[in-house]
C-alpha cells in the first residue's frame, strides 16, 4: 500500500518558498508607502510655500497709505517686512507683518481701532502661514530700488523704505532635514502699484 503525502524536507522547502514571497511583498508595501509618504510631503510642501507666496504677494502689491496717513511701507528688514493694505476690502486698511520666528514664517495683522483711529499691536492677530523654515541667516526679504532690472542686487540693509520698489521674498523649506524629501526653495517678486514711477 502506498503512502500520499510530503515528506519533512518537502515541507520546510515550501514554507521556507511561502516566507520568502511573503517577505519580499511586506518588502515591496513597505517601501511604496515610504514612496507615497515622501511624495506626499512634498506636494505639502510645495504648496504651502506657494500658497504663502502667492498671497504676500497678492497683498504687497496692493499696499497703499495706512488710515493714519502713514507710508505704505512701516519696516523693511531681511527677515521681517510691515506694510499697509486692505486685505479685506473694508474701509480699513489693515497693518500686515510677515517675520521669521524660529522655523516659522508668522503673519500679523493689525486693524485700526478707536477714535482717533491707532494700531494697536498688543491686538495683533497672527497666524502660521509656513513651517519648517531653513533660510537660517539668510534673508527672506530683499528689496530693490526704482532702477531695478532681473540682474539687479539688493538694497543693503539697514533700508530706506522710500527707496524700496520691489521686493522678493525667499522661502526655503524643509520638513525634515535628514530624510527625504529635498529642501524646496520658493521665490517671488512684486512691485508696488501705488509706488510705481513709471
Amino acid at each position: 500500500m502506498k503512502k500520499n503525502g510530503f515528506t519533512l524536507i518537502e515541507v520546510v522547502v515550501a514554507i521556507g518558498i511561502f516566507g520568502l514571497v511573503i517577505g519580499g511583498m511586506a518588502s515591496i508595501l513597505s517601501y511604496s508607502l515610504k514612496s507615497n509618504r515622501v511624495i506626499w510631503a512634498q506636494l505639502t510642501t510645495q504648496n504651502e510655500g506657494r500658497k504663502v507666496t502667492q498671497d504676500f504677494v497678492n497683498e504687497l502689491r496692493g499696499a497703499t497709505d495706512s488710515s493714519l496717513g502713514a507710508y505704505p511701507i512701516a519696516e523693511a528688514s531681511a527677515q521681517q517686512i510691515v506694510f499697509y493694505s486692505n486685505i479685506d476690502s473694508d474701509s480699513y486698511i489693515e497693518k500686515i507683518r510677515y517675520f521669521k520666528s524660529g522655523t516659522l514664517l508668522v503673519k500679523g495683522v493689525v486693524k485700526p481701532s478707536g477714535n482717533p483711529l491707532v494700531y494697536n499691536s498688543s491686538a495683533e492677530i497672527t497666524t502660521t502661514v509656513a513651517n519648517d523654515l531653513c533660510n537660517g541667516a539668510n534673508p527672506l526679504f530683499y528689496y530693490y530700488d526704482e532702477s531695478f532690472t532681473s540682474s539687479s542686487t539688493p538694497l543693503i540693509q539697514p533700508v530706506a523704505v522710500t527707496s524700496v520698489r520691489v521686493i522678493k521674498i525667499s522661502l526655503d523649506i524643509d520638513e525634515d532635514p535628514q530624510t527625504s524629501p529635498a529642501l524646496f526653495h520658493v521665490e517671488s517678486k512684486v512691485q508696488i502699484r501705488n509706488l510705481k514711477t513709471n
